[in-house]
C-alpha cells in the first residue's frame, strides 16, 4: 500500500529509508534520533553525520543506516514550537516534504516516518499529525513510493477537528442501537440486510433446507418452527424418499440448462462492476487508484482478471477512491460477495464517511487507527 500507519519502533521496521528526528548539530539527540544511533551502530552513523555538518530546521540530509534494517537514514531537522507564530507549520512541512523528495531521489520504493517534533521540541501532536498528513497526502497523489507513518505508542498519535469527535460519537450511538435492537430504521441497517437478503439466489430464498430461508435451516433456526411447516418439511422428506419420483444421478431435479442460465445470469462480476462504475463517472484509472490508497500492481491485476477476487478492504477503498454514496458501495461490496455488518466498528466508521461525503482515505485510516481498527492501508 502507498501509505500506511503501524504501531512500533521505527528502529525494528524495514524500508528503505528510515526518517530520523535529528539533531541540527552533529550530535545525538534524546527520542528517535538516540534510537537510531542506538540500533545504527554508534560510531560508524556518527562519523558519517560528523561529514554533513549542520542541518537547518526543514532540510533533509542521508547517511547509510548500517545495521538498521534500511539502505539509508534520512536526518531532518523539526521545527521547535514556539506557540505557533514563528513558521513552525510550514518548517515541519518542509521535513516531510524534502525527506520525500530526497527518498525518491535515491531510488527508494518504501520510506517511513516517525511524529516528527512531537518529543522534546514541543510541537501539539494533533497538529503535527494533520501537517503529516496533508504531506504525505498531496506527494503521493503525483509520486509512487510506499509511506510508512510510525507511531511508538497510542498517546503520540491525536486527532483533532469536528470530523473526530463526530465519528466517536457516531460509533457510540450505532453501539447503543445495536444492543438494545432498535436500530432497524437506520439506513445502513437497511441496506445491509437488503444486500445480504438478495445475495441468496432464488431457488434458495423459499427452500427449507438453507439459511435464510422461511422454514429456517437444516442445522437448526433460532425461530419457533409452526407446525404448519414441520408437516410441510415432513411431506419434502418423504417425497424425496419415494424411490419411484427419486432420481439417483440428480435427486433435487435440477434441470442443468436452467441451473446454467441462472449462473450466467448470475449478474456483473466485481471487476466488471468496478470499471464499469468507473466509467460511468468518467474517472481516470491512476486518478481512482490513487485517491484509493492502492498500489498500481494491484490495481493493474485487478484490472486484467474478471474474475478477481478482492478483500473487502480493497473494495471499500476503491469505493473511497471513486467518491461512490452509500447504495452505491452497497452494490459494490455485493459484487464481491460483502456486506456491511451492523455491529462492526470499522464498517460503522466507513458508514460514516461515505454518508457525509468525507473520502481523504488516508483521513479515514487516521481515524479507523485512532479507534483500534485495521486500517484500510493496512
Amino acid at each position: 500500500m502507498p501509505f500506511n500507519i503501524i504501531r512500533n519502533d521505527i528502529t525494528r521496521v524495514e524500508a528503505d529509508a528510515l526518517v530520523n528526528t535529528a539533531n541540527p548539530e552533529p550530535a545525538v539527540g534524546d527520542g528517535v534520533d538516540f534510537a537510531i544511533y542506538q540500533a545504527a551502530g554508534w560510531d560508524d552513523l556518527l562519523a558519517e553525520r560528523r561529514k554533513i555538518g549542520k542541518i537547518e530546521p526543514g532540510e533533509a540530509r542521508a547517511t547509510k543506516a548500517y545495521r538498521l534494517p534500511a539502505r539509508y537514514v534520512i536526518h531532518t531537522v523539526g521545527p521547535v514550537w514556539r506557540g505557533g507564530g514563528s513558521g513552525e507549520q510550514e518548517t515541519l512541512a518542509r521535513c516531510y516534504r524534502n525527506s520525500l523528495m530526497l527518498a525518491e531521489k535515491l531510488g527508494c520504493e518504501s520510506v517511513a516516518f516517525p511524529l516528527i517534533s512531537t518529543g522534546t521540541f514541543g510541537f501539539p501532536k494533533d497538529l503535527a499529525l494533520s501537517t503529516a498528513i496533508s504531506e504525505i497526502s498531496d506527494f503521493l497523489l503525483e509520486h509512487d513510493i510506499s509511506v510508512i507513518l510510525v507511531v511508538y505508542n497510542k498517546d503520540a498519535f491525536v486527532l483533532s477537528g469536528r470530523i473526530f469527535s463526530d465519528v466517536r460519537s457516531y460509533i457510540e450511538e450505532s453501539d447503543v442501537l445495536v444492543r438494545s435492537g432498535l436500530d432497524q430504521n437506520r439506513p445502513r441497517r437497511i441496506l445491509a440486510e437488503r444486500s445480504a437478503a438478495s445475495s441468496l439466489p432464488p431457488h434458495q430464498a423459499g427452500h427449507p433446507f438453507y439459511p435464510g430461508s422461511a422454514l429456517g435451516s437444516a442445522s437448526g433456526s433460532s425461530k419457533e418452527t409452526k407446525p404448519e411447516d414441520l408437516k410441510e418439511q415432513k411431506l419434502y422428506e418423504e417425497d424425496l424418499c419415494d424411490k419411484e419420483a427419486l432420481d439417483l444421478e440428480n435427486p433435487y431435479d435440477i434441470d442443468p440448462e436452467e441451473l446454467e442460465g441462472f449462473l450466467h445470469g448470475r449478474g456483473e462480476t466485481f471487476q466488471q462492476k468496478l470499471f464499469h462504475m468507473i466509467d460511468k463517472k468518467r474517472l481516470d484509472d491512476r486518478e481512482v487508484y490513487k485517491r484509493a490508497n492502492l498500489d498500481r500492481k494491484l490495481f493493474s491485476k485487478i484490472k486484467s482478471n474478471v474474475n478477481y477476487n478482492p478483500t473487502k478492504k480493497t473494495v471499500l477503498a476503491l469505493a473511497i477512491g471513486m467518491e461512490l454514496n452509500l447504495d452505491e458501495t452497497v452494490d459494490l461490496l455485493k459484487s464481491a460477495g460483502y456486506a456491511f455488518t451492523p455491529a462492526s466498528v470499522f464498517d460503522i466508521i466507513i458508514e460514516y464517511c461515505i454518508s457525509h461525503e468525507f473520502y481523504n482515505i488516508i483521513d479515514i485510516d487516521c481515524i479507523l487507527f485512532e479507534n483500534g481498527q485495521p486500517t484500510l492501508g493496512g
